[in-house]
């Protein structure tokens, strides 16, 4: 990515010092800008944002002690290197100029050797600190989304996860305290049938646990800009329609529904991992049959429109207010009473999360009691 060419403020009334100026500097990439007093320089500060001033002492009007002095009180730019230019050599003289906030100086006549050097050195400096400041702002930001994911993981984790692992922990623990205690008496039918209890619940905490492990992973783990990830993609595989047919007939077949799945997929190469789509596709079509009949039918379709994957996954099921949607959160469950296995919302959580590291898109749709359809846009490999 090309930088951008460096802006640098020279302040002099003489205008003939600034064309001394402009040819030495001429061979370096550096865009000049012109103020012929002090007052000017302080209004153009906003239209020039200069990366460097070269800044002349005496000046009529406002002197270059002064307008160096405003410069630096000003937030904005207190971190601009400022080289004064100055006739004065007395040490009194100089140390004024680095009490009042210049960054070096460089006597008069001007030697081109020493204007380039001390100007280069500047700018390194000046890079050097830009470089910090945004290193420094990403750090900020990422602290602060990292704290508010934790606040939110926090605190359905204290509400709903306990109940989440003693569910099939009780099931397990139950299971086998009966069969230790009566498995001598016991019919094999009956053994079996706890021990099949104790599995299925075994399986329930093994997929629980993955699932908090995979959320804390995607909400922790180093950002990474969409349009790098979708890079990375472009140079591996991507996800096809034959991939997703498949993805979601097994799905369908682990959930003892494939009568019941309809896919209708345009032909497309989506910009996602393989690993990705799989993860996406399991956690929305086990909710779509979860939340559904048996007999009643599950549809996977997908359009290209501009270059990205329009893909849907619908179902006729208990469907959702537009309260509940609003509310959608790890660990958040909405008529528990009615609906015991609902499940823990990690799942729309990853699935939204890792459509957004992709810079696609993820909404719900639906109609209470009725309906209820989920819409993604992910990107295609161009």
């Amino acid at each position: 990515m090309n930088q951008p060419i460096p802006n640098v403020l020279v302040v002099d009334d003489e205008p003939n010092n600034f064309d001394v100026i402009e040819t030495f500097l001429s061979e370096q990439d550096y865009q000049l800008y012109y103020a012929s007093s002090g007052d000017s320089a302080l209004s153009i500060l906003e239209t020039v944002k200069p990366d460097l001033i070269l800044l002349d002492v005496m000046m009529p009007g406002i002197d270059g002690m002064e307008v160096c002095q405003r410069i630096k009180a000003m937030p904005e730019w207190e971190s601009v290197p400022i080289i004064m230019v100055t006739a004065l050599t007395s040490k009194e003289d100089l140390a004024r100029c680095l009490n009042a906030g210049a960054d070096d100086f460089i006597g008069k006549p001007v030697n081109s050797t020493e204007l380039r050097a001390r100007v280069n050195s500047m700018m390194r400096i000046k890079q050097q600190y830009d470089s910090i400041k945004n290193l420094s702002n990403l750090q900020s930001q990422t602290i602060d989304v990292l704290q508010n994911s934790l606040k939110e993981l926090s605190g359905n984790l204290a509400s709903s996860l306990p109940h989440e692992l003693n569910t099939p922990l009780n099931g397990i623990v139950g299971a086998i305290g009966i069969l230790l205690e009566e498995y001598e008496t016991m019919p094999p039918e009956e053994i079996k049938e706890f021990l099949l209890l104790a599995q299925e619940s075994s399986t329930r905490l093994e997929k629980l646990t993955r699932k908090f492990l995979t959320y804390v992973y995607l909400e922790l783990s180093p950002y990474k800009s969409p349009s790098s990830r979708a890079s990375q993609i472009q140079r591996e595989k991507g996800s096809d329609a034959k991939f997703i047919t498949n993805i979601a007939h097994d799905q369908a077949k682990r959930e003892k529904r494939s009568t019941d799945l309809l896919c209708d997929l345009d032909e497309a190469i989506v910009a996602v991992s393989n690993q990705d789509m799989r993860s996406i596709l399991c956690e929305l079509l086990e909710n779509a049959f979860k939340f559904s009949k048996v007999g009643t039918e599950v549809k996977l379709s997908s359009k290209v429109v501009n270059n990205h994957l329009h893909l849907a996954i619908s179902d006729h099921g208990w469907g959702m207010t537009e309260d509940q949607i609003s509310k959608i959160g790890a660990f958040m469950q909405f008529e528990r009473k009615m609906h015991e296995q609902q499940g823990s919302g990690l799942g729309l959580k990853i699935v939204t999360k890792i459509v957004e590291n992709y810079g696609g898109k993820f909404s719900i749709s639906s109609i209470y009691r009725q309906e209820t359809t989920v819409n993604l846009e992910l990107p295609l490999i161009e």
